[in-house]
């Protein structure tokens, strides 16, 4: 159930990280462990998938060591539906992080 939750967390990083610099699989996986979301490549390949196929990704392959790499980059879609998430988590932690709610007994 966690997993599910977090699933749209991990598409606002992987936005993100697209739009400071070209990304691919294997430093995503890095980058999203080192933040605590253990992802497997079963999980990242497909969701990278469907962020291209929904036009937030732009995707090109280089040969690095003798293998083909695909990057992927941001594009306006991409960056659009960034701004909108970014606006999401702000006030959801707003809310959320609020110490001095109180709930109503």
């Amino acid at each position: 159930m966690l997993r599910d939750f977090f699933l749209g967390s991990i598409k606002i990083h992987i936005l993100y990280h697209a739009d400071v610099e070209p990304i691919y699989g294997a430093f995503l996986m890095e980058e999203l462990a080192s933040h605590g979301y253990e992802i497997s490549p079963g999980t990242l390949y497909p969701t990278l998938n469907s962020l291209y196929t929904n036009g937030l990704l732009h995707k090109y392959e280089e040969t690095v060591n003798g293998k083909v790499r695909k990057y992927y980059t941001i594009t306006d879609k991409g960056r659009l539906t960034l701004e909108e998430g970014k606006q999401q988590v702000r006030e959801l932690a707003r809310e959320v992080l609020n110490e001095n709610h109180r709930r109503n007994e």
